[in-house]
């Protein structure tokens, strides 16, 4: 194929020097990014990239959106994979770069690859070979969804592979990348969500605890103020009556203390906040521990 072997050498025998490639992460959803590589400044192309994507408290679930094959204005090349799953025909080219296992992520047992797919950590190859369409000096090599509650993601470059290398034969080393996970306490799917935020984002909407005394987080089943009272340790008592008497009858736009909103909804034609159904939930479970009650306010579906 047009440069095949050539290519694969120019990473093995790449020697490191200085460049202006830069890697970025970007947001897509809550648990998929974007990486992204920068080369503008530079007068050469990038080759190939070796990339080395690591998590914290999660897995990589999968690698998408990533060019496949030659003269495709991106990196579609991928040395780990490629003896493995593609076939070159005897005039040099190559039929059909369809196997779904020919992705940019390196075989876990090849040598300085990370576990790959389902695991903390993958190695991502991608290079290019063109005779019309070269890549361009910037854009995106791939996304990457990662498992709920991933707090982390790095990207580096990995050094026994070849990190990036550039069009003459020179490697360079790019600077860390880190990515912070943020994901909001209350899930997005609840049709409450958008109160949530006008709030502020209250942390005793979620199954968050709001004190240090307190156990667990049972707002929206009375607990106003997040602790328990008394001797006998009830979550629903006299300071959360109080809590709910001090946003009474107030609105949206009125209320100083999300944590009264009990069922977490406007009601009647003046659409109060702080209302007979609180008073309910007040009610229903008044002077009752924990043991007694659901909690678990934010997470099961509770209030809907």
């Amino acid at each position: 194929m047009r440069k095949m072997i050539l290519a694969l050498a120019v990473v093995l025998l790449a020697a490191p020097a200085w460049a202006a490639v830069t890697i970025s992460v970007t947001k897509i959803s809550d648990t998929k990014v974007a990486i992204n590589y920068n080369a503008t400044t530079e007068s050469q192309l990038v080759r190939a990239f070796a990339l080395d994507v690591t998590v914290t408290d999660g897995n990589i679930v999968d690698i998408n959106d990533y060019a496949v094959g030659d003269d495709v204005h991106g990196y579609g090349i991928f040395p780990g994979n490629f003896s493995l799953y593609i076939t070159v025909l005897p005039n040099g080219t190559v039929d059909n770069w369809d196997d779904p296992n020919y992705t940019p992520v390196a075989p876990a047992d090849d040598p300085g690859a990370l576990g790959g797919i389902g695991t903390s950590g993958v190695t991502l190859e991608q290079g290019s070979l063109y005779d019309a369409n070269a890549p361009a000096k910037s854009g995106m090599l791939c996304t990457v969804t990662v498992s709920a509650g991933t707090k982390t993601l790095r990207v580096n470059g990995n050094a026994i592979r070849g990190n990036i290398v550039m069009e003459d034969a020179s490697e360079v080393v790019p600077v860390e990348v880190v990515y912070l996970f943020v994901t909001d306490c209350f899930p997005t799917t609840f049709t409450t969500y958008a109160d949530w935020v006008t709030y502020g984002k209250p942390k005793c909407w979620c199954n968050t605890a709001i004190d240090a005394a307190a156990t667990g987080n049972y707002q929206c089943d009375g607990d106003g103020d997040g602790l328990f009272e008394g001797f006998n340790k009830y979550r629903v008592f006299s300071k959360d009556l109080g809590v709910m008497v001090s946003q009474w009858k107030k609105k949206i736009a009125e209320i100083t203390n999300p944590c009264a909103d009990f069922d977490h909804k406007a009601e009647g034609f003046n659409k109060y906040r702080v209302f007979s159904k609180d008073l309910g939930v007040l009610v229903a479970n008044w002077k009752k521990k924990d043991a007694a009650l659901p909690g678990n306010c934010g997470t099961l579906g509770r209030p809907e």
